[in-house]
C-alpha cells in the first residue's frame, strides 16, 4: 500500500468518502500505466522538449501529437501509431514550445528569429500557413494561445533593458495577409527572460507569465493598458521555469523554478485578509520519500479536474517518472513509472478522457502509455547523444537578479 493510501486510510473520518475513492481510482489509474507504443527509430538523435495533442475530434482522420524536437523543428506522430507523418523546420531560428490551436489542426511554436509560427499539422508543406512577426531584436523563448484562438502572446529574452510579451491578433488572416504584426507588448512588469507564458484554459482574457527574474505575473488583457492589465504579482524567488493553472475554475497558479523549487497560489484570496500562498518549498528533492527513490528534477503538473487535484511529476536521470499528489500539507508520492525511458524525460501530456500519457525524453524516444496495458516486445532505448548545438537549448540562469527581490 502506497504511502498516500496510508494517509487516507488514518484520516479517512475527515475526507468524504467520493473524495477518498476518486484518489484510490487516480493512483490505480497511474500505477497501472504501461507502454503501449513506442515511437519509431529517429533518424537523428533529438530532445523532445515538449508535446500537445491535436484538440480537434475528427476521429476518422486520426489524432495528431505535435513534438518540439531540440533540431529547431516540429515533429507530427499519428497519436495511436506513434509513426511520424511529417517534420516542419523552424530554421533559421531555435523553436521554443509547441502548441495546437483549440479549434483547427494548426500548430504553432515561437521562434528565436522574432517569429511566432504556424503550420497545418495536416499539410506537408514546408512553409508556415501563418508568421507573426515581433519587434527588432525579440527572440521569442515562449508564447500560448488562448482559448478562442484569436490571441497570441509571446516572451521574449532581455535584450537591453527590455524583456517584452508581445501580442497578436489571431484570428484567420486572408491569403494576402498571412504575415502579422504586433498588436502591441507589455515591457514594464518582467526585468528578464520571460520563460513561460500560460492563457487561462477557459477565459480567453486571462494570461499568466514567468520569467528569470522569479517573478509569476498574472494580467487581464481586456484591460487598456498595462498598469492596470496586472491582477497580481507572486515571487517565486528563483528563475521560473513551468507555470500553469489549477483549481476549480481555475482560479490557482503554479510555478516550479530552475532549481526544483515549486510554488503554489490561490487567486480567490487576491481581495481578502487570507494568504494567497498555498504552498512553497524551495527545493523538492530534499523532501522527496526516498523509499519511493530520488528526485532529480521537476516536469511540469497536471490538475486533475474531474478530482479537482493537482499532481506534480518529476524523474530521474535514468528515466523514472515520479507522479506526486499536491495539497496545502505538501507533495505526497502516488506512483512511479520505470522501464520507459533510458534518460532525462523532458515533456509530457496528459489526456483526461482515455487516461492516457505521452512522454518524450533526451533519449529521443516518444512513449504512450495506457493503463492496464502490456507492452509489446520493444527493447530499452539507450542515451543518445546529441549534437552541440542542443547545449543552445539548456540555458543556466544567473541567480542575482531574482534574489534581490522581496516576497510578494
Amino acid at each position: 500500500m502506497s504511502v498516500i493510501l496510508i494517509f487516507l486510510s488514518l484520516f479517512q473520518s475527515f475526507i468524504p468518502v467520493d473524495v477518498a475513492a476518486d484518489m484510490e481510482r487516480i493512483e490505480e489509474q497511474f500505477a497501472n500505466l504501461h507502454i503501449v507504443r513506442r515511437s519509431s527509430e529517429p533518424k537523428e538523435p533529438t530532445y523532445l522538449l515538449g508535446i500537445d495533442t491535436s484538440k480537434t475530434t475528427q476521429a476518422e482522420k486520426g489524432s495528431l501529437v505535435a513534438v518540439l524536437c531540440s533540431n529547431a523543428s516540429v515533429r507530427i506522430y499519428d497519436k495511436e501509431t506513434l509513426n511520424v507523418l511529417r517534420e516542419f523546420n523552424g530554421s533559421p531560428g531555435l523553436l521554443n514550445g509547441v502548441r495546437f490551436a483549440n479549434s483547427s489542426d494548426n500548430v504553432y511554436s515561437a521562434s528565436t528569429d522574432g517569429t511566432v509560427k504556424c503550420w497545418d499539422a495536416r499539410l506537408a508543406s514546408e512553409k508556415p500557413v501563418q508568421l507573426f512577426k515581433g519587434y527588432p531584436s525579440n527572440i521569442f523563448i515562449s508564447f500560448d494561445i488562448n482559448c478562442k484562438d484569436n490571441v497570441i502572446c509571446a516572451g521574449t529574452e532581455k535584450v537591453d533593458d527590455d524583456a517584452l510579451l508581445v501580442f497578436w491578433d489571431a484570428r484567420n488572416a486572408s491569403q494576402d495577409s498571412s504575415t502579422r504584426d504586433p498588436l502591441g507588448a507589455y515591457s514594464e512588469t518582467h526585468s528578464d527572460d520571460i520563460t513561460q507564458v500560460r492563457f487561462h484554459p477557459s477565459n480567453p482574457h486571462m494570461v499568466v507569465s514567468g520569467s528569470t527574474d522569479g517573478l509569476v505575473n498574472v494580467f487581464d488583457i481586456s484591460v487598456d493598458n498595462e498598469e492596470d492589465a496586472l491582477v497580481a504579482t507572486c515571487n517565486s524567488v528563483s528563475s521560473v521555469s513551468c507555470i500553469g493553472w489549477s483549481g476549480r475554475d481555475y482560479k490557482q497558479i503554479y510555478c516550479m523554478t530552475h532549481d526544483e523549487g515549486f510554488c503554489w497560489w490561490d487567486l480567490n484570496h487576491l481581495e481578502t485578509d487570507e494568504p494567497i500562498t498555498c504552498l512553497n518549498i524551495q527545493d523538492v528533492r530534499e523532501i522527496t520519500d526516498r523509499k519511493e527513490g530520488p528526485l532529480d528534477y521537476l516536469i511540469g503538473g497536471l490538475y486533475h479536474e474531474k478530482m479537482d487535484r493537482l499532481f506534480v511529476i518529476g524523474g530521474t536521470n535514468t528515466g523514472r517518472i515520479h507522479l506526486m499528489s499536491c495539497t496545502s500539507a505538501g507533495l505526497t508520492h502516488v506512483a512511479s513509472l520505470q522501464g520507459g525511458h533510458a534518460a532525462t524525460v523532458r515533456s509530457f501530456c496528459w489526456n483526461l478522457p482515455e487516461d492516457s500519457l505521452l512522454t518524450g525524453g533526451e533519449d529521443a524516444q516518444l512513449l504512450l502509455w495506457k493503463p492496464v496495458a502490456v507492452e509489446k516486445t520493444f527493447p530499452k532505448k539507450d542515451s543518445l547523444k546529441i549534437a552541440s548545438s542542443v547545449q543552445q537549448r539548456v540555458r543556466v540562469h544567473s541567480s542575482g537578479s531574482y534574489k534581490r527581490r522581496k516576497q510578494q
